[in-house]
């Protein structure tokens, strides 16, 4: 299961745009990668780790803006259609599965 957080926070205070650098560095201290500016991807392995990161991205969102919290699944990630450079880019792998003994 993929987790894309997409936000959009007000930057016009310099409180402002460092409540919005506190949250994006927050998402990358949690795992997060940076797929564009406002929106970051991690991978989960089900809906009890899901549910963990929703409770600690509520506990650190900013007191304004909009943030948005989406699920998709690995098949649903694979399917994702890329553009970059007006060239249409290979899918992305899904990360193999870790086996721990």
């Amino acid at each position: 299961m993929w987790i894309f957080v997409m936000f959009d926070l007000p930057v016009t205070t310099k409180a402002q745009s460092k409540a919005a650098t506190k949250f994006r560095q927050f998402l990358l201290d949690q795992g997060f990668e940076k797929s564009q500016f406002s929106v970051y991807a991690r991978f989960c392995n089900g809906k009890e780790q899901f549910e963990t990161y929703m409770r600690r991205i509520e506990d650190n969102l900013p007191d304004r803006g909009d943030v948005h919290v989406l699920t998709f699944t690995d098949r649903q990630y694979e399917n994702i259609v890329r553009f970059s450079g007006q060239r249409r880019r290979r899918r992305r792998k899904n990360p193999d599965q870790l086996a721990l003994f």
